[in-house]
């Protein structure tokens, strides 16, 4: 296998508080290779957006950042500000969740992906402009010219997204971030935004992340998932491998959530995560979890081989998780 294009080891971010330390994200490691999708999946609040926007220093002042993170190798963990602008949008591209924030409402769509060209490469306007519209055709814009004039508050929800993936890809950027980037959408719309990912991915053989919180996304777009609770990964494996045999509780309690033809009650897990001020010295999960023991509250897991994927879990080889059928 080729060389990563994106590499964390031991990646975390910490956010100074009047009350404490909150320990966003705590020792996360991930490779992603090119022409791959990777899906990083969680709850609300189990780090997954705040480890890219950390990557691209992208957080407040008040965020603490150490462990490694590096794109086409270049460390971007202390880096100055002129190589993180240097990297950011030209090797590595952020698509954020939502677009019509995202967007600036008083600038035309062409023109805002005119000065994401012009902000990394020495290029006339008109040249620029031309290859906005043709950055709109490929991401499936109808009418490319006449919508690179047009503002944001002229476009649907998914031409917004779509806008956004074309400004991503205006630097033919190596790796893509794709911060939930179906949310808010409907059905059909959302699929359209997947296909146009996959899209990407295999015609210009981009390495993509995709951040989500919807099991349905990860299944039909991504090549590998890593599954995130309380800011650690407790599971990494291919997509496959993950819904067919889940290796960690909190993965199974998710699949188990999902809703399925007939059912009338829905499965949720129970309890909270816990409080980041204070994390747990254990599992992150053990308040929640059915096979817990005191084991599980005082040892921190790391990531280790079972089956054909890897877990955290220091009870896995004693319990039994029921294949999933979704």
């Amino acid at each position: 296998m080729s060389a990563p294009l994106l590499s964390l080891r031991d990646f975390r971010v910490s956010f100074y508080t009047p009350n404490g330390v909150v320990q966003a994200v705590r020792g996360v490691d991930l490779d992603v290779h090119p022409g791959e999708m990777v899906g990083v999946v969680g709850e609300s609040g189990s780090g997954k957006s705040v480890t890219f926007l950390g990557l691209l220093g992208l957080l407040p002042s008040t965020a603490h950042i150490s462990g490694s993170a590096t794109v086409n190798g270049i460390e971007m963990v202390g880096a100055p500000n002129k190589v993180m602008r240097t990297v950011r949008g030209k090797q590595v591209a952020m698509i954020f969740q939502d677009p019509l924030s995202a967007l600036n409402p008083v600038y035309r769509v062409g023109n805002q992906i005119v000065e994401m060209i012009q902000s990394h490469e020495d290029v006339a306007k008109k040249d620029a402009w031309e290859r906005a519209v043709d950055l709109l055709n490929t991401v499936g814009i109808p009418q490319p010219k006449a919508r690179a004039e047009q503002y944001p508050h002229e476009f649907s929800g998914g031409m917004r997204q779509r806008a956004m993936i074309a400004m991503a890809l205006a630097n033919s950027p190596d790796v893509l971030i794709a911060d939930e980037p179906t949310t808010a959408l409907d059905v059909t719309v959302q699929a359209q935004i997947l296909e146009v990912f996959q899209r990407i991915q295999r015609e210009l053989n981009k390495a993509v992340v995709m951040i989500t919180h919807d099991l349905g996304v990860i299944a039909r777009v991504a090549d590998r998932v890593q599954v995130m609770y309380a800011g650690r990964a407790v599971e990494r494996a291919k997509v496959d491998d993950l819904f067919a045999s889940p290796t960690h509780p909190y993965t199974q309690g998710l699949l188990d959530s999902l809703p399925r033809p007939g059912q009338s009650v829905l499965q949720p897990i129970m309890g909270s995560p816990p409080n980041m001020l204070q994390p747990p010295p254990g599992c992150g999960f053990a308040a929640r979890c059915k096979y817990a023991t005191n084991l599980c509250s005082e040892h921190l897991p790391e990531l280790v081989p079972f089956g054909n994927s890897e877990t955290a879990c220091v009870r896995i080889a004693d319990i039994d998780l029921s294949r999933v059928e979704v």
